[in-house]
């Protein structure tokens, strides 16, 4: 697959193709994916969905930290929970389960992203498969991510 369409358009018309795309063997985790791509887990943003009766909601926090549910609901004034495997198959049709970009924004998906991730040089996401990843500098992840709301709602595993 290498890269999803609509993460692919979205780059492209937001980031003027200052990506890279970086190939690794295949990973079922975002801490397994860390490992055998050789990039360290603060700097790879993972993005995991959530959902409430209003609808879905994109969190964005380094790979090697875990959400604080109770303080993200306290942040938003919802209470969310975590999407099914099926939702994720609907909202990110051209993905593989488990390997959604970070960027909800490529699918019209509201998204909050951690302060954690303000201060990295370089920054990794996947690129809608097992095998590949997305990666920016810092600077420009910053504008990718510009449209969603940052916060501090994760914690170091």
């Amino acid at each position: 697959m290498a890269i999803a369409k609509k993460l692919k358009a979205y780059l492209d018309t937001h980031n003027h193709k200052n990506y890279r795309l970086v190939r690794h063997p295949h990973s079922a985790s975002s801490m397994e994916t860390a490992e055998v791509a050789h990039v360290p887990g603060d700097c790879l943003a993972k993005g995991v969905v959530l959902k409430d009766a209003t609808g879905y909601l994109v969190v964005v926090l380094p790979s090697d930290f875990h959400v604080e549910l109770e303080t993200l609901n306290e942040m938003t004034h919802r209470e969310m929970h975590m999407a099914s495997e099926t939702e994720l198959a609907e909202l990110f049709p051209d993905c593989e389960v488990g390997a959604i970009p970070p960027l909800g924004m490529a699918y019209e998906i509201e998204t909050l992203w951690d302060t954690s991730l303000g201060d990295k040089e370089t920054v990794f996401f996947e690129a809608g498969d097992h095998e590949s990843l997305v990666k920016v500098s810092g600077r420009h992840f910053h504008e990718l991510m510009a449209p969603a709301t940052r916060g501090l709602f994760s914690r170091r595993i």
